[in-house]
């Protein structure tokens, strides 16, 4: 886990867990936290033939939604 993120007095759901696997690639949230380098390389591991791809969420957070929420399929219409 990160370390905390609070904004505008909301703790922000900050976590390494939502990452999401793609056919060549494991896309991983970051934070600029002290811990993103390690969660990248245990990912790295987890996924030995997958490029990790580390994209800054703290902006997304602030919505309160990551990868998960956002590769969600809609039913359809």
């Amino acid at each position: 886990m990160p370390g905390k993120i609070v904004r505008q007095g909301q703790r922000l759901p900050a976590s390494y867990a939502n990452f999401y696997i793609a056919n060549k690639v494991v896309l991983m949230p970051v934070f600029q936290d002290t811990g993103d380098a390690w969660a990248s390389s245990v990912l790295q591991r987890a996924f030995p033939k997958r490029k990790v791809v580390s994209i800054d969420c703290r902006e997304l957070i602030w919505g309160l939604a990551r990868f998960h929420c956002l590769t969600q399929q809609q039913p359809a219409v």
